[in-house]
């Protein structure tokens, strides 16, 4: 099939590569000039493991192009899918003008009936919105098909080429067909809906998880209270099939783009509907004060913190991203600047990203070993691997004083037992002073 895929985002950009990599000719659109030049000779905006191999290997084979030019993408194409960005507003409901821009390129530019697939996270009733747009811009009328992204950063080629599913929301079911013809070389299970029932999927997905991340934060933090074990907790909770184990870690909060704008989203859809989705409320509160724990705890530890050296290893929200968007590294730097300390960050790939947010407010390392040289205290704040791998006791022998606060609960017990002398404060369990 010739496709048309507008934005060359995380979702964008990974949907264009792969379906390219199933045989189909993808042209990607985007306005950044800068962007599309750079990516014509290879190079991805984004980190993301294995895309600039797929990316490079697909523009050879001729499958994969990028422009910046509506009429040249959209002439004569099977299927267009629209994956620009639905960010916040400042009421929590999700800003559709890149949504809205994206139907008014297409209505202008597009030559005959077609496709148009909606793969941004989008409020119930925006397919129909957007069709109404495009056909009243073009006069042709459009089939319009939902069909909601579920990518995690950092394994956004793997969970696009080995999808636990992929849902396909439309009222034509011509159109449904056609999309899922699209995706048969991945051979995932699908699922068909309604329109409104695809748009809700999503939201409900995410905000799931983000309640179930909250939920066992609050375990956590009452873990912390008693004694308990929290790891030991989750794992006994996990093992019961209605629960599963996935997002039972216990930690400082979820970040990225993609939960706490959902969550809010679908907290302000509600209110929109006359209900009161207090739940949902109650797990944005519980993320929200989970960022502030490791300052808590150093507060708890030092009581000033004024002139101490605290290194932070970890930017990104997760590991194997250089995203910074919602990331709980934010809040930290920014509540231990204001408290006085001397803030000193490392990670493998946000730093550039996360110069646009702090500037010259926290000072920025190298590596692991220059950021805790001389430091009073270290904070676990993303899993990357190269901190779980990291040779502890080299480490704690760099800094002033041997004291980790583990955010991500990267380290067992019999790790710290190890290294000798150290204070150990993990979430949601006995703290280890050896």
């Amino acid at each position: 099939m010739k496709i048309a895929v507008l934005g060359t985002g995380y979702v964008g950009l990974s949907t264009g590569v792969c379906l390219s990599e199933i045989g189909h000719h993808v042209t990607c659109i985007d306005i950044n000039e800068e962007k599309i030049f750079n990516l014509n000779k290879g190079i991805s905006p984004i980190y993301e493991p294995g895309l600039e191999n797929l990316l490079t290997a697909n523009m050879s084979s001729g499958r994969l192009r990028f422009t910046t030019s509506h009429c040249e993408a959209l002439a004569d194409v099977d299927i267009i899918i629209i994956a620009v960005g639905t960010p916040q507003r400042d009421d929590g409901a999700a800003d559709l003008s890149y949504l809205e821009q994206a139907a008014k390129d297409i209505g202008q530019f597009i030559e005959k009936q077609t496709i148009v697939v909606i793969k941004s996270t989008v409020p119930v009733g925006t397919n129909a919105m957007i069709k109404k747009l495009i056909d009243t811009k073009s006069g042709f009328e459009i089939k319009m098909v939902s069909n909601p992204e579920f990518l995690r950063q950092g394994s956004a080629i793997e969970d696009t080429m080995k999808a636990d599913r992929i849902i396909i929301g439309s009222e034509d079911k011509r159109a449904a067909e056609r999309v899922h013809e699209m995706y048969k070389p991945l051979n995932v299970p699908v699922i068909l809906t309604s329109l409104k029932s695809a748009e809700m999927i999503k939201y409900a997905a995410n905000a799931f998880l983000a309640t179930k991340i909250s939920y066992i934060n609050e375990i956590a933090n009452l873990c912390d209270a008693v004694g308990a074990d929290v790891e030991d907790v989750a794992e006994g909770m996990g093992l019961d099939k209605r629960i599963g184990s996935p997002f039972l870690n216990a930690g400082i909060g979820y970040g990225g783009s993609c939960f706490p704008k959902d969550v809010k989203a679908l907290v302000h859809t509600a209110a929109l509907n006359g209900v009161n989705f207090s739940l949902l409320k109650e797990t944005i509160r519980i993320n929200e004060g989970q960022r502030m724990l490791l300052v808590t705890k150093l507060l708890e530890r030092f009581r000033e913190l004024k002139g101490k050296k605290i290194a932070m290893l970890g930017l990104a929200f997760k590991p194997e991203t250089d995203d910074m968007r919602e990331a709980p590294s934010i809040t930290i730097a920014q509540a231990l600047e204001k408290l006085g300390a001397e803030v000193v960050a490392y990670d493998p790939v946000a730093v550039e990203n996360a110069k646009q947010i702090f500037g010259d407010k926290i000072k920025y390392a190298g590596s692991v070993f220059e950021a805790v040289t001389d430091a009073d205290a270290v904070l676990i704040v993303t899993e990357w691997k190269e901190f779980k791998e990291i040779n502890l006791s080299e480490m704690l022998n760099k800094m002033n004083l041997p004291i980790i606060f583990d955010g991500r609960n990267c380290y067992t017990e019999k790790d710290i037992s190890a290294v000798g002398t150290v204070e150990y404060y993990p979430v949601g369990k006995p703290a280890i002073i050896q």
